[in-house]
């Protein structure tokens, strides 16, 4: 029955796909669904074994459900869909008071995009009544009542707004992914129940809005995650009707998707992918191209639309590649999530569980050794996810939380430890680098990449989300960013960036991210534990320029800037860090000496050695600098940051260190080092003056800037123009990072950011004797007394690293 059942969920939660599955090229024979394995055989390519193979996708295998976390999940399921039914008052233009659809004037305004979107959401809550009519034994089964909704919704819908012969508005998502796939997942789930003019109907519907043309070019909306939901959008309608043709347009159109590309949306070499053109993404589309080409894989398996374009295999590749290392115990970073950051329903973790789940299927259909590390590895993720346990989420799927609950409960799958590893992302100005306990990401942007993104009213603010924003985690604090931080946050002082304070409106460059400023000297280079990276930094709407260097190492990170000038008239602030804690907690610690602070006050330091934040990191100061400190709390609104978020007013405490330039300045600086994590006592052992050798700073200046690690072996610089420091000398814009082994050998690490068309030459003055190892871009070698390397142009490298190995004399 329908009434009684208390409960309530926000519109639009059961919309999240269910379930994903790979098959094809250099897969198991057999590709496992959600409980178990699904044949290749040939009884299995009819359209009703696809439609039953569609249910068991969005379903899932049979499960104890009173045994936890389904209990609560399908509880959760049912008192949504009890209201839903309750509130479901059809009237013409709307199914539910709160969701009239027919707009008025319809055109492609905001207030359209807002109609569009309730259509979608009329059709999640129908999708939402479905399966609980559909599921076993719940208070809603089979309810004829709850089936009766469904249908009468579904006829409206298709006779007032989504028909084959009425007109598109507002959002072309709406119509053309969002409202066909929650229509044809229901109409998957209710199949026997709907007329034969039903199906004709509602697939004549998807028709209209998703043709073939809408995939027949990819370009436009029709590329990268986009393209894959509209191929899905396009397989939903076909199996109403048994369209084979259709089946077959959907299938092929998915084969842009797997070659890497070196421009626009899609998968890099590098394993950066992009949206919007010009959008560092995995963290949303890539989520939900991961999740759709699954889908689409494990409904075509072994029928005559099986997908066999050998170039899958790099989409699996992606996994490793792309995904994994932008997640932490669990969470996706919020660096490649776009204008995501600003939903309120979202967050870190609530952007990694579905990445997870979708992995966890994926492996059911892998060779075993890829299949074993990937298990492994998400059973890490859970074990120290702390802040949000998915297995204690009653907002997951049934089916996600069944995947992720067998890997969990499987004895022989051990966790899996975080990497140690530092990563350059070239092709969309991002960096990571992973140490035991901790993980920072760099993000940047550049002629290729956007400052930040901003579409449909959301992520207002996020205008310096580019400028050198450094995010950081600890296992202790992986919740930083995950308590109300984009709405309380000052978006000025985001940790990392240089920024002038110059007032910006809300959007400030543009929508889909077209701000993106003419820098092209951005990225660096790797050995794969350590790194150097740079970026030209040009402000938002601004005149600020600046010069800011990042080399990460053992136990943190070198942070460097020069050349800061700015003729705004306002005051241009370097963030040394501006971290969220909690009201009780402990401030900051000056050489020794906790810091008393006034709640809003900004406070200049007297040229500190060390600072100190308990629970949180420790921060060096090599060199003279000004240093002003701030703990205040500041209250903001969801709303404030996206137009479509809650207007409730949150209050949170931040503590911040930051350099003040002042008003327009020239050719300021900075120097300081970040150790994430360390303990005070760390903190003041590394500042003491016997440690100074440690590290040197070798230069710092608009030309050059770099560093000197004697326990590491490690030499590292980035060259902004030709210049030499120390040992190193480049004849161009480059970065650098030397790398001394015990074992008398030295591994050269080169990148070209600014993607020249010059050649480029290496000079390190150390006597080598031998070359063991060179890429080809390498067009000349020269030993003896000093290394001197010669490159052809590194235009066609995508500002990757180029790696020599040599031996020392």
């Amino acid at each position: 029955m329908i009434d009684n059942l208390p409960g309530d969920r926000p519109a639009g939660h059961w919309s999240r796909r269910r379930l994903l599955a790979v098959g094809g090229t250099g897969l198991a024979g057999a590709l496992w669904l959600a409980g178990g394995p699904l044949t290749t055989a040939s009884a299995e390519t009819g359209f009703d074994a696809l439609r039953e193979r569609s249910r068991t996708l969005h379903l899932g295998p049979p499960f104890d459900a009173s045994a936890e976390p389904y209990r609560t999940a399908l509880e959760t399921l049912i008192s949504t869909a009890t209201r839903y039914a309750a509130d479901f008052a059809p009237r013409p233009g709307a199914l539910w008071p709160d969701l009239d659809y027919v707009d008025p004037d319809p055109d492609t305004d905001q207030e359209s995009y807002g109609y569009s979107a309730r259509v979608s959401s009329s059709y999640t809550r129908l999708l939402t009544l479905a399966e609980a009519y559909v599921r076993p034994d719940t208070a809603m089964t089979g309810d004829a009542a709850v089936l009766d909704r469904v249908l009468t919704g579904l006829d409206q819908l298709e006779a007032e707004v989504y028909g084959a012969d009425r007109p598109r508005f507002g959002n072309w998502w709406d119509f053309q992914i969002g409202s066909p796939q929650r229509l044809g997942s229901t109409a998957a789930l209710i199949f026997d129940h709907l007329t034969d003019d039903q199906r004709t109907r509602y697939a004549a519907a998807i028709e209209r809005f998703v043709p073939d043309s809408a995939v027949a070019d990819y370009t436009g909306t029709s590329t990268g995650a986009n393209r894959v939901d509209l191929c899905r959008a396009i397989l939903g309608g076909a199996l109403l009707t048994g369209n084979a043709a259709r089946m077959a347009v959907a299938r092929d159109a998915l084969s842009p998707v797997f070659p890497y590309v070196t421009t626009g949306d899609g998968y890099y070499a590098d394993g950066s992918f992009i949206q919007h053109t010009t959008v560092p993404y995995i963290g949303g589309y890539g989520s939900a191209l991961i999740d759709g080409l699954g889908w689409a894989f494990s409904l075509l398996t072994g029928s005559e639309w099986e997908v066999t374009d050998p170039n899958r295999e790099l989409f699996l590749d992606t996994i490793d590649l792309a995904t994994a290392p932008f997640i932490m115990n669990g969470l996706m970073m919020d660096h490649v999530s776009g204008r995501g950051i600003s939903r309120s329903g979202s967050g870190e973790f609530g952007r990694g569980t579905p990445v997870l789940g979708a992995i966890a299927v994926i492996a059911k259909g892998v060779d075993a050794e890829r299949a074993a590390r990937w298990r492994s590895m998400i059973k890490g993720w859970l074990v120290r996810n702390d802040v949000r346990p998915p297995l204690a989420d009653p907002r997951q799927s049934l089916v996600r939380l069944s995947n992720l609950k067998a890997i969990m409960d499987d004895a022989t799958v051990k966790p899996a430890a975080e990497p140690v590893e530092h990563r350059v992302f070239g092709s969309m100005d991002r960096v990571t680098h992973r140490r035991p306990g901790w993980a920072a990401g760099i993000s940047m942007a550049s002629r290729r990449i956007a400052y930040y993104e901003v579409g449909n009213g959301e992520n207002l603010r996020g205008w310096h989300t580019g400028s050198g924003w450094l995010q950081w985690w600890t296992d202790a604090t992986i919740g930083q960013f995950s308590d109300a931080f984009w709405p309380t946050v000052d978006p000025y002082r985001l940790a990392g960036t240089t920024t002038s304070l110059k007032p910006l409106p809300n959007g400030a460059g543009g929508d889909w991210g077209a701000a993106r400023p003419d820098s092209v000297w951005v990225g660096g280079c790797t050995d794969g534990e350590f790194g150097a990276a740079g970026q030209d930094l040009r402000g938002l709407q601004s005149t600020l320029r600046a010069r800011k260097s990042w080399f990460s190492i053992d136990e943190g990170i070198v942070c460097l800037g020069a050349g800061i000038g700015s003729t705004d008239g306002h005051e241009v602030d370097s963030m040394i860090e501006n971290r969220q804690v909690a009201d009780d907690a402990a401030g900051l610690v000056v050489d020794g000496t906790p810091l008393a602070l006034t709640d809003g006050a900004p406070a200049r330091l007297r040229r500190p050695h060390w600072a100190h934040l308990e629970g949180h990191a420790g921060y060096l100061f090599p060199a003279p600098v000004r240093v002003t400190a701030l703990d205040q709390r500041r209250t903001g609104r969801w709303r404030d940051i996206n137009n479509g978020g809650p207007t409730d007013a949150i209050t949170r405490r931040y503590v911040a260190l930051y350099v003040d330039h002042g008003v327009d300045p020239d050719a300021a600086g900075y120097a300081y080092v970040i150790l994430p994590g360390a303990t005070a006592e760390r903190t003041e052992e590394l500042a003491a003056p016997e440690q100074r050798g440690r590290l040197t700073i070798t230069a710092n200046t608009a030309a050059v800037q770099g560093i000197e690690v004697d326990h590491l072996g490690l030499t590292a610089a980035n060259f902004w123009e030709p210049a030499g420091v120390g040992a190193l000398a480049a004849s161009g814009p480059a970065s650098v990072l030397v790398r001394r082994d015990d074992d008398r050998t030295a591994l050269i690490c080169v990148s070209d950011p600014t993607r020249s068309g010059t050649g480029l030459t290496i000079t390190w003055d150390h006597p080598v004797a031998s070359v063991i190892s060179k890429p080809d871009t390498v067009t000349k070698i020269t030993t003896g007394d000093r290394l001197v390397i010669e490159f052809a142009p590194l235009t066609d490298q995508a500002g990757g690293t180029q790696q020599i190995q040599v031996r020392l004399s």
